[in-house]
């Protein structure tokens, strides 16, 4: 599979004359709990010739692709909108460039993206983020008795990510284990976390559960504590002129 996507990205930079900076796995496979039947989520950051930048229209700054009866999602930002969004702490930027499964990269690149990226961190706005999506997800596992696993696990974790935001200083971990595994929720709650990952591997994503109380409990005072806390969390402390220089850079860097 891993070939199949690199040849799909060789085209797409061929087709559509850009030169991709970062192509990753996102999703369950990126955060560590995927099913027999998950999706390969891959997404991208890439550049255009320096003529792309020099328009007064607004050309498309992203792709979106469905390939191998949807088995394949692939979608990207241009560096400029990829940027505008660091600039904002955007979350899934940030998870799109710690991401531990790399199809196609400039090392450099990713490397002094990373370094930007602290200084763009927004605890504020990540917690926001977060937050709203862990209660939507927590909203439909308790509608019914029974419910999906994978709804289960995006509600704990985004309510992980709110308590990790609230205490920790660093960009939230994209992977799971280092999420869960660095919070101290005690050796029980992590095991029946562990448990679930594997049960989650042999299952599809259609099969329903129930229970869980434990975690459910955990859950709803993540979000009970980042909902009393999250408007004394501190903003971000970017220099705009340090994401200018990467953007002139890598445009400057693929232009021929």
């Amino acid at each position: 599979m891993k070939e199949k996507i690199q040849h799909y990205l060789q085209e797409l930079e061929q087709n559509r004359k850009i030169k991709i900076l970062l192509a990753c796995e996102t999703g369950s496979r990126a955060w560590g709990f995927p099913s027999p039947d998950s999706d390969y989520d891959i997404r991208l950051i890439y550049v255009h010739q320096p003529d792309w930048y020099l328009s007064i229209n607004e050309p498309k700054d992203s792709v979106d692709l469905m390939l191998e009866d949807n088995e394949i999602d692939i979608s990207g930002w241009e560096l400029k909108k990829s940027l505008q969004l660091l600039k904002k702490s955007n979350p899934p930027l940030l998870e799109r460039i710690q991401s531990p499964i790399v199809y196609q990269e400039d090392a450099e690149f990713v490397k002094e993206i990373r370094s930007l990226a602290g200084s763009c961190y927004s605890r504020i706005a990540s917690m926001h983020h977060y937050l709203s999506m862990s209660k939507k997800m927590l909203d439909l596992v308790e509608a019914n008795e029974s419910f999906k696993l994978k709804k289960f696990f995006y509600a704990l974790r985004t309510a992980l990510v709110c308590k990790w935001i609230l205490e920790k200083e660093q960009i939230p971990r994209i992977e799971f284990e280092k999420l869960y595994g660095n919070l101290g929720l005690g050796e029980e709650l992590c095991q029946r976390i562990e448990e679930l990952i594997r049960l989650k591997a042999m299952q599809d994503e259609a099969q329903m559960h129930q229970g869980e109380s434990a975690l459910m409990s955990c859950i709803r005072d993540c979000i009970s504590q980042a909902e009393q806390q999250k408007d004394q969390l501190p903003n971000s402390k970017y220099e705009i002129e340090a994401l200018n220089q990467l953007l002139r850079k890598y445009v400057r860097k693929y232009a021929h």
